[in-house]
C-alpha cells in the first residue's frame, strides 16, 4: 500500500510540473498577461500621440494659424512692425554672446590675394580690436 501511495504521489508530482513550471504553464501565462498589459499601455500611448500628430498636419495643411504659430514660436520670427518683448523672470540674468571676431565684422576686409588667414593682420588681433591702417 505505501508503495501504491509513494507511486501515485510521484505521478501526481509528474502531472503537475508542466502545468505550472513548463513551457506553457500559469507562471509563463501570467507573465505573458504581464507583457501584454504593457504593450496595450504603450500602444494606447503612441495612438494618442499619433492622434495629436494627425490634428497637427490636419491644422498645417489647412489654416495658417498653426504655420504663423510655429514660425513664432520656434523659429523667432514676427510681423513687420511688431516688437518682441521679452520678460524674464525676478533674478534671472541674460545670457551674454561672446564678441564676434573682427574678421565677420561688416566693415572688415578679406584677406589679400595670395595671403592666408592666419597671416591676415585681422586675424592676429583681439577681437573687438580697431584694425591697423
Amino acid at each position: 500500500m505505501r508503495l501504491l501511495l509513494i507511486v501515485l504521489v510521484v505521478l501526481l508530482g509528474l502531472i503537475q510540473y508542466p502545468l505550472w513550471l513548463g513551457k506553457g504553464g500559469w507562471f509563463r501565462v501570467w507573465e505573458l498577461q504581464e507583457e501584454v498589459a504593457g504593450q496595450r499601455e504603450t500602444n494606447d500611448s503612441l495612438r494618442a500621440r499619433n492622434a495629436a500628430l494627425q490634428a497637427e498636419v490636419k491644422d498645417l495643411e489647412t489654416g495658417t494659424e498653426a504655420i504663423e504659430e510655429r514660425a513664432r514660436g520656434e523659429l523667432g520670427m514676427m510681423r513687420d512692425g511688431e516688437v518682441f518683448v521679452h520678460i524674464l523672470p525676478p533674478g534671472a540674468t541674460i545670457p551674454v554672446k561672446p564678441p564676434a571676431p573682427a574678421a565677420a565684422h561688416a566693415g572688415a576686409k578679406p584677406p589679400a590675394r595670395g595671403t592666408t588667414a592666419a597671416s591676415s593682420p585681422s586675424q592676429t588681433r583681439p577681437p573687438g580690436a580697431a584694425p591697423v591702417r
